[in-house]
């Protein structure tokens, strides 16, 4: 998938992306702008690399930090749709995880942890299991999927 193909299909639909992202720190926003054009359906990105940041910036219930932690899918979910409520943007990719090196037994290196919002539509979250394909590598594959997942609920 090319991420000119995502910004295309994107500014055909008339849908306004921002991005929520942790381990990634920028990367999925980096991987958008980097595309002439993609100012026509980038609306925003928040790296919310630290806790606070995600209840700051994105109105993640510190609640659900304790009860979930920020490896999670509820932590994704709630990323996600903080980032359509404090933007004007109606399409919204999440990404929090362990990119390492290092983890532990209930955190593993390489487990990320996504969500998708859209407006007027449930929003879906789901877990990869990348493995510890170092640093580098985690942050690389979690963009990789952010994208994809953009890409797939637009239809490319």
């Amino acid at each position: 998938m090319k991420v000119a193909d995502l910004i295309g299909a994107a500014r055909a639909a008339s849908l306004r992306i921002a991005t929520a992202e942790s381990c990634t720190g920028g990367l999925v926003a980096a991987a958008i702008t980097d595309v002439a054009g993609a100012s026509d359906v980038f609306e925003r990105g928040f790296v919310t690399y630290s806790n606070a940041a995600k209840v700051e910036m994105l109105a993640v219930r510190p609640q659900t930090l304790a009860r979930d932690g920020a490896v999670s899918e509820a932590v994704a979910v709630e990323m996600a749709e903080g980032a359509l409520a404090h933007s004007a943007a109606n399409l919204a990719v999440a990404v929090t995880g362990i990119a390492g090196p290092g983890g532990s037994v209930h955190e593993p290196e390489g487990r990320v942890c996504f969500a998708l919002a859209r407006k007027g539509a449930a929003t879906r979250a789901e877990t990869r299991e990348f493995g510890a394909l170092g640093r580098a590598g985690v942050r690389k594959a979690a963009t990789r999927h952010a994208l994809a997942l953009l890409a797939a609920s637009i239809g490319v």
